[in-house]
């Protein structure tokens, strides 16, 4: 009796699937990213070299300043955003470790047919 070979599209999975812990903390990271606002948000922050101060985002966003408080706090608490006070200021920035692991979920290599 012959074998037959496994095509392309039937291969295992080259990438190990995520841990419970880590689907459940990657699905509050897309959890903290499911508004326009902190999408905004970290889309100003994608294209800065430095922290960016909080004063910043309001009128970036059209915001009042509680409200783009509210979103940096909530990507904050999420991993995305780490946060250093100066002063009476708060200047915020994007968390590399966040960033590399969301980018290793979304980057698909590209599909050869």
């Amino acid at each position: 009796m012959s074998t037959l070979e496994l095509i392309d599209c039937c291969q295992p999975l080259a990438s190990s699937p995520l841990s419970d812990a880590e689907a459940e903390a990657t699905a509050m990271l897309f959890k903290a990213l499911a508004d326009p606002a902190r999408v905004k948000i970290v889309n100003i922050l994608a294209t800065r070299e430095e922290a960016v101060c909080a004063c910043e985002f309001h009128p970036a966003l059209g915001l009042s300043q509680a409200t783009a408080s509210h979103h940096l706090k909530k990507l904050t608490d999420a991993g995305l955003l780490e946060r250093e006070q100066r002063g009476k200021w708060a200047y915020f920035s994007l968390n590399p470790e966040a960033v590399a692991g969301l980018a290793g979920l979304v980057d698909f290599p590209e599909v050869v047919r």
